[in-house]
């Protein structure tokens, strides 16, 4: 069973920085794609990011440019570095992974930008 725990969100100031952290319970190199989700309240869930298992990262148009996908295969954890962030990007956000024809979600991790 894959599990997946969500950390580093918070309450930020508009402009500033927030780094979240997926770990995962197993070996992410067999996560193919995993990425980032966000809900915001009343809203469907809605594509933020994602990383291949080769290093191919995709990301919505709405954080191009200021969100960051990384991976530390070592450490079995997913990274989004969320910069320049904005009132809009408040939401819970989600990691989630694909892994032998599953997809699978971490609990969510608040992230509050105030404006």
């Amino acid at each position: 069973q894959v599990q997946l725990v969500e950390s580093g969100g918070g309450l930020v100031q508009a402009g500033g920085s927030l780094r979240l952290s997926c770990a995962a319970s197993g070996s992410i190199f067999a996560f193919n794609p995993m990425g980032w989700y966000r809900q915001a309240p009343g809203k469907q869930r809605d594509f933020v990011a994602t990383m291949t298992r080769g290093d191919d990262t995709n990301y919505a148009d709405s954080v191009k440019g200021r969100f960051t996908i990384s991976r530390d295969n070592a450490k079995n954890t997913v990274y989004l570095q969320m910069n320049s962030l904005k009132p809009e990007d408040t939401a819970v956000y989600y990691c989630n992974a694909h892994v032998l024809g599953k997809f699978y979600w971490g609990q969510g991790t608040q992230v509050t930008v105030s404006s």
